[in-house]
């Protein structure tokens, strides 16, 4: 690859609480019913990080950028995605988002990968995700990635005038 053409590099790290007003923003940036179910955030605004979404859920992407510094590329949330002592050796991405201005530099391949690295190295065996159908690139990565359809709830969301639906899809985790 050439200089110009060169991907700058992506490192990932686990979020931080000094974090909180930059991902906060590239949550409402990014906003879209591609992927949100939710209505679009409007002030006064919900804290991102709360009980039920805390720093320790988060890993972060960073990208060098022309300058040399870290820029915030994106985000992923991975949880248990419930607390029965049953399912523990579960996690869920509850939320992938990358920057408008760090698509298609391999950002959110390298956070899914991460994800999946951080929940085997916490003695998960398996990882799920939902995805809403009409997600086409989402879908593709995560196929890419290893993961498959495993149901899906028909017309489950009415976004912008149309039934959408829910698509859940998992893979092993085994090394």
């Amino acid at each position: 690859m050439s200089e110009t053409h060169a991907r700058p590099a992506c490192s990932v790290r686990p979020a931080t609480p000094s974090d909180e007003a930059a991902l906060a923003e590239l949550d409402r940036s990014t906003w879209s019913t591609l992927h949100a179910v939710m209505p679009r955030p409007q002030p006064p605004y919900e804290p991102f990080f709360d009980d039920r979404h805390t720093p320790g859920d988060f890993l972060v992407a960073e990208v060098r950028d022309a300058a040399g510094g870290p820029g915030l590329a994106g985000y992923v949330r991975v949880v248990p995605p419930t607390p029965l002592a049953c399912n523990a050796h579960v996690r869920q991405i509850q939320g992938l988002v990358v920057a408008g201005w760090a698509r298609g530099r391999g950002v959110a391949r390298t956070l899914l990968r991460a994800a999946c690295a951080a929940a085997r190295d916490d003695g998960a065996n398996r990882m799920t995700l939902r995805v809403l159908g009409h997600n086409a690139p989402a879908r593709a990565l995560y196929a890419s990635e290893g993961f498959v359809v495993e149901g899906v709830l028909p017309g489950e969301f009415f976004l912008d005038g149309r039934y959408v639906d829910d698509v859940m899809m998992g893979r092993p985790l085994a090394p």
